[in-house]
């Protein structure tokens, strides 16, 4: 299992650009990936879900990732976060 968190930097938050290529990026993989915010737990390969989590600047997402390419996605899915939100 590989496991991070993640600041949301962008001043909008998360709103449907970032959210949609977060999305692609985490469904391009086997794995298994979560995002946590608080209390809510949502899959990453769900744009609907992603965005009902509200993310605004500040928010710490935390990110697990599990299964057969685990290292991969973690590399793709922090690039994408780091760049895009």
């Amino acid at each position: 299992m590989t496991s991070f968190t993640h600041t949301i930097a962008d001043p909008l938050g998360i709103h449907a650009r970032p959210a949609a290529l977060l999305v692609k990026t985490a469904s391009a993989f086997r794995s298994s990936i979560i995002l946590r915010h608080g209390d809510k737990e949502i899959s990453a390969k769900k744009m609907i879900a992603l965005m009902s989590l509200g993310l605004k600047q500040g928010d710490k997402l935390e990110i697990r990732i599990e299964g057969e390419d685990e290292e991969q996605a973690g590399q793709a899915m922090k690039k994408i976060l780091e760049e895009q939100l």
